[in-house]
């Protein structure tokens, strides 16, 4: 049993560098949010003849700035969707680690027991520590792609009929995360690789 928790710490080494990639993301996803927020805010201005003043004798002006500021948030949501595909693969990850991790203790060459997977040698985690992990991890960070991708939906919707305040809860649901405790993620982590912490 020993050294099926060693290969469970080498999955959740894999998964940390893959959360590290997450928070890589997630500060590229919030640029992005942010800079489609600013446009979004900015076509109200611009579909507004009033703010053109002297500029208003320019023929089509209207027109070609209002244009220009489109494909700009179109570039942007290309990119934000890049983004959220990259999102998409870790969660994959995350999946077939839990996947693998099942594996490691019904297909081995032994099979674990209830009683087995309990089993806790000192202050390394059970088996059953080490499932659950996965198992959190990936329903954590499977739960906030799913949130981002409604998210990301919405802000497409909000370029047609921009709102300042929905705009705001939208940034603050992508910050906040709300589906990756950061605690939760830290206490599993700890667990996980208690002899390495003392």
């Amino acid at each position: 049993m020993e050294g099926l928790v060693k290969k469970y710490q080498q999955k959740f080494r894999k998964v940390k560098e893959e959360m590290r990639q997450w928070d890589e993301l997630q500060s590229r996803l919030l640029s992005q949010f942010r800079n489609a927020s600013s446009i979004i805010d900015r076509l109200q201005v611009i579909r507004n003849a009033k703010y053109y003043g002297s500029l208003k004798c320019i023929d089509g002006i209207e027109d070609a700035v209002l244009r220009k500021q489109m494909e700009a948030l179109e570039n942007i949501l290309l990119a934000v969707n890049k983004t959220l595909e990259e999102f998409h693969g870790i969660v994959l990850f995350l999946e077939k680690n839990l996947r693998d991790g099942r594996q490691l203790v019904k297909g081995g060459s032994i099979q674990a027991t209830p009683k087995q997977l309990k089993q806790q040698i000192g202050i390394k985690p059970s088996l059953a520590d080490c499932l659950d992990g996965l198992s959190n991890l990936y329903e954590m960070h499977h739960s906030e792609y799913l949130l981002k991708l409604s998210i990301i939906s919405k802000l497409s919707v909000l370029a047609l009929k921009p709102s300042a305040s929905d705009l705001g809860a939208l940034w603050q649901l992508l910050v906040d995360q709300p589906n990756i405790p950061k605690e939760e993620v830290q206490f599993i982590l700890d667990i996980i690789f208690a002899e390495e912490i003392c």
